[in-house]
């Protein structure tokens, strides 16, 4: 399992990657909304500073211990370059599996 913002981290770098290597192409893709969806496990510590952690399941994977509780949801992300207020581009090669 990987905490539900290192999944974000990960998307924002492949993400910024495909940015950078659109500056180039001559034929680039306008990046609208983002969606993820993923089963995530809840998990309340009890420590002093309490606070709720999202662990982002691999597939096939099940969760059932102590005070979890499995959840699928679905982020809308709109993603954006903090130096443009128009969307930003993306190009890329096909990675084999990709859809």
């Amino acid at each position: 399992m990987i905490e539900l913002a290192d999944l974000i981290q990960d998307l924002r770098t492949e993400l910024g990657r495909a940015t950078a290597q659109a500056q180039h192409e001559e034929l680039r893709f306008e990046l609208g909304p983002v969606e993820i969806e993923a089963s995530v496990v809840v998990n309340r510590t009890a420590e002093a500073e309490a606070r709720v952690r999202f662990w982002v399941l691999e597939s096939g994977a099940k969760a059932g211990v102590g005070d979890e509780r499995t959840h699928r949801i679905t982020l809308t992300l709109q993603p954006c370059l903090a130096s443009s207020a128009s969307p930003p581009y993306i190009s890329g090669n096909e990675v084999a599996g990709e859809r």
